[in-house]
């Protein structure tokens, strides 16, 4: 599977991307309750999660091809929505809890059923998703409308025999872990050994057993004695993909620490601290909010991480703590922009990275509904926009150019033009094909390869 990335007149191994579908409202003024929240694919990438502001949870499956038309690859079709959490209040401290979805993470699956874990500021839910296609008929002690027979009428006995009805999917909470964050969770992730997970909140991390909802245990804790001495907070937690005993954090401050949970049972001691010393001439009064790290994933393979900050994409070696192996610019034409954004609040967004299956193409996302692609490989990047402008299936997307400063060149788009109420958090890549969803303000955009 090659993965190298599109480029008008490229060689012949490049990726061209096409519209393929995109769900959600057409109209301009959005719902505060559909604004998306988190995307996630599961591990086969048949079936895809959203979850909004509502508190709302939307799979979508991928249909089975038709071997026929062989050219369309499945397309995603909504499969069950369910409302996860409902807004609470917590009456000790006068504080309404939001129901918003902050994460969703799916469990592998073991059996016919599908498993996920979702989790607004507090409180994190494994949900069960099965699909019943057949009931049973034919009860002795009761009619087919529900009603019961008396039982002394009853001379003959049948045996009940299943009869196909429309398919139905379900979802039902399964264990419910709650009462273990005092601070907004902003990550849940599922160890490699599928029996724990860790949560993680602005100061602290808990890790937990998916069978066990009455106790957690605290593994990090950087609450300072007094908290006027704050200086961080934890950012984004992650799970090693193979290793079971290794995780990392990221910090507001820029920094990722490595942590072993061989090595004692609160994991104070990071094993390793990944931290790329501040170009100087770059300071200036947003050095500090613009290196907080908003996202940390592992590559497939567990070999490297990639981090996203205000600006850039980085990506580091576990073997080398000092600096990154690779940096890629986002959005620079920024940066003579930092003290709008500030006014704005802009520059506290979070945007989310991505990898693709191989582990060779990372994503992300920037402002006017522009996403960002780069190729480890060949160092190419690219530019993509997720509108409803071109959306006939299969048309390809042209690169977008932003024009920092000087003449503008006619298919540029200047800077200053740049809608920053439009933007892209949250990005996810198909596990093993070249699909992407990509989440606008309140739409999902999915894309695919051209395939020839």
């Amino acid at each position: 599977m090659h993965h190298s990335i599109s480029r008008p007149g490229g060689g012949g191994n490049d990726i061209q991307w096409c519209f393929s579908q995109v769900k959600g409202a057409v109209d301009d003024d959005v719902a505060e309750a559909d604004i998306i929240s988190t995307v996630e694919f599961n591990h086969s990438g048949e079936l895809l999660a959203t979850g909004d502001k509502g508190g709302r949870v939307v799979i979508f499956q991928q249909e089975q091809e038709n071997k026929i038309q062989s050219l369309s690859r499945g397309e995603y079709n909504v499969y069950s929505t369910f409302q996860s959490h409902e807004p609470e209040f917590d009456y000790l401290k006068s504080l309404e809890i939001e129901e918003k979805i902050n994460k969703i993470r799916w469990l592998p699956q073991k059996n016919a059923a599908q498993f996920l874990l979702s989790t607004n500021d507090k409180t994190i839910k494994l949900w069960k998703i099965s699909e019943r296609d057949k009931r049973p008929e034919g009860y002795n002690l009761k009619e087919e409308d529900g009603r019961y027979r008396d039982p002394s009428t009853v001379t003959t006995l049948r045996v009940p025999v299943f009869r196909p009805m429309d398919l139905m999917v379900e979802a039902s909470p399964r264990r419910i872990f709650a009462n273990a964050h005092t601070y907004h969770i902003n990550s849940i992730s599922i160890n490699s050994d599928y029996e724990t997970y860790l949560s993680a909140d602005d100061l602290r991390i808990n890790l937990w057993h998916l069978e066990i909802t009455d106790r957690s245990f605290n593994i990090v804790d950087i609450k300072p004695a007094n908290m006027e001495e704050l200086t961080e907070v934890i950012t984004a937690a992650e799970f090693h993909p193979n290793s079971c005993n290794t995780f990392v954090y990221s910090s507001s401050k820029g920094t990722i620490r490595l942590c072993d949970m061989r090595a004692s049972a609160l994991c104070d001691r990071h094993s390793k601290l990944f931290e790329e010393p501040e170009d100087p001439s770059n300071r200036s009064f947003f050095s500090e909010i613009i290196s907080s790290i908003s996202d940390v994933k592992f590559s497939h393979s567990g070999r490297y991480m990639m981090t996203r900050d205000y600006l850039s994409v980085k990506i580091w070696d576990l073997n080398m703590e000092n600096r990154p192996v690779e940096t890629y610019q986002v959005h620079e034409y920024l940066r003579s922009k930092l003290c709008s954004l500030y006014e704005n609040d802009c520059i506290f967004d979070k945007f989310e990275c991505c990898w693709n299956g191989s582990d060779s193409v990372v994503m992300t996302g920037s402002y006017n509904n522009f996403f960002r692609m780069f190729d480890r490989n060949t160092k190419r990047d690219i530019t993509l926009e997720a509108s409803r402008e071109n959306n006939k299936p299969r048309t390809v997307l042209k690169p977008r150019k932003v024009c920092a400063s000087g003449k503008r060149k006619k298919d540029e788009i200047s800077v200053d033009s740049l809608d920053f109420n439009k933007k892209i958090l949250h990005t996810a890549w198909h596990p093993k094909e070249n699909i992407i969803a990509v989440a606008t303000t309140n739409n999902l955009y999915i894309f695919q390869d051209k395939v020839n």
